[in-house]
C-alpha cells in the first residue's frame, strides 16, 4: 500500500512541506546563480560579439600606435637587392642566409661584404623562417635587416651651421614621396655644402634603403630631419634669421639672380607633380624659378631641381 512504501523520500501523504532533495531550505539545498549578468557579458548575445569586436579594434589601435611611436626595422629581400644595399654602405643589423641554400656569386658576396664591415649579424635560418619574416616573398635565401632611420631635428640642422660658422644651407622637401629623390636631394646637399635636409613626418619618402643606396653613402654625413609640421620649421627658421625660397615654375624671381643665396636660406621643393603646397608657398619669403630654355620640360624632379638649386648657392658662396 502506498502508506506502507519503505523507499526513501516517497510521500506518503498529501501534506505539503520540504522534502529530502526537494531544493527547500535545508542544508543541502541548491543554490541559486545570482541575478541575470548583463547582455555584454552573456556568452553568444549580439551585445558581447560586439563588445568583443570593440576591444579587437581598440587593441590593434594601441598596436599601429606602438608602431608609429618606434618603427619597424625595414627589410631587404632578395640576392641582386641584398648584395646593392651592402655595397652602397646601407646600415645594417643582420644578414640572414637560408640553410642549404644554392650558393652562388651573389651569396658569396654578400656573406663576404657582411663579415667585413663587422658590424652586421649573420644569422643562419630556414626556408620556412625566412618565408614567415619576409610574408612569402622570393627572398632567394638572402634578407637583410635594416635598422629604422634616426632622424634629426630641424633645429639641430641650423646648429650645425653655427657650430661650424656657416651660414645655413638647408633644403626642405613638400610632398616628394619617391625616396630615390630624396636619396638625390641628399647626395647633393652633401657636394655642394648643404647642412642637412628636412622632409614632412606624414605623405612623404622616408629614408628607406633604396634612398641609401640613391644618397651614394652621403647620408652619413648629410643629416635628414624629420618635422611633424613643415610649415611652422620654415617659420621657425625665418624666426633664426633664414631666408625660405621656394621654387615654383610660376616663381616671380629667376634663380640666377637671386641674391638671397649667399646668405642663410632654407631651399624649399615641392613634388613634380603639384609643386609647393599652397601653406607651404604661403610662407616662402620668395618663389623662385628655373629657367629652362629648352622648352622641352615643364618641371624637373626634386632630385635635379635641388641639385641646380645648391649649385647657384654654392657659386655665390664661393
Amino acid at each position: 500500500m502506498p502508506g506502507n512504501s519503505p523507499r526513501r523520500g516517497r510521500r506518503t501523504s498529501n501534506k505539503k512541506g520540504a522534502q529530502v532533495g526537494s531544493g527547500g531550505q535545508r542544508r543541502r539545498a541548491l543554490r541559486g546563480k545570482g541575478p541575470t549578468p548583463p547582455a555584454e557579458m552573456r556568452k553568444g548575445h549580439p551585445k558581447q560579439r560586439a563588445a568583443e569586436a570593440r576591444a579587437r579594434q581598440q587593441a590593434a589601435r594601441r598596436a599601429a600606435a606602438g608602431r608609429r611611436g618606434k618603427p619597424a626595422s625595414e627589410l631587404v629581400v632578395g640576392r641582386n637587392a641584398v648584395v646593392e644595399a651592402l655595397r652602397a654602405g646601407v646600415p645594417a643589423s643582420a644578414l640572414h642566409v637560408q640553410q642549404f641554400v644554392d650558393s652562388d656569386d651573389r651569396v658569396h658576396e654578400a656573406i663576404k661584404l657582411a663579415v667585413e664591415r663587422g658590424d652586421v649579424h649573420l644569422a643562419e635560418a630556414p626556408r620556412a623562417e625566412l618565408d614567415r619574416i619576409t610574408s612569402g616573398l622570393n627572398h632567394q635565401g638572402l634578407v637583410l635587416t635594416v635598422p629604422p632611420y634616426e632622424y634629426a631635428h630641424p633645429d639641430d640642422l641650423t646648429a650645425a651651421a653655427a657650430e661650424a660658422g656657416d651660414d645655413a644651407l638647408i633644403v626642405a622637401l613638400d610632398g616628394v614621396t619617391d625616396p630615390r629623390n630624396l636619396g638625390a636631394v641628399v647626395r647633393s646637399a652633401a657636394a655642394f655644402g648643404g647642412h642637412g635636409v628636412v622632409v614632412p613626418e606624414r605623405r612623404a619618402a622616408g629614408m628607406t634603403a633604396g634612398a641609401w643606396k640613391t644618397s651614394a653613402g652621403t647620408a652619413a654625413r648629410t643629416p635628414v630631419a624629420r618635422a611633424t609640421n613643415l610649415t611652422r620649421a620654415l617659420q621657425s627658421y625665418q624666426r633664426a634669421g633664414l631666408m625660405v625660397v621656394g621654387l615654383a615654375a610660376d616663381g616671380e624671381a629667376d634663380l640666377r639672380e637671386l641674391d638671397l643665396l649667399d646668405g642663410p636660406v632654407a631651399i624649399v621643393i615641392g613634388s613634380e607633380g603639384k609643386g609647393l603646397s599652397r601653406l607651404v608657398g604661403e610662407t616662402c619669403d620668395v618663389r623662385a624659378r628655373i629657367p629652362m630654355p629648352g622648352g622641352a620640360a615643364e618641371s624637373l624632379n626634386a632630385g635635379v631641381a635641388a641639385g641646380i638649386a645648391l649649385y647657384e648657392a654654392a657659386k655665390r658662396r664661393a
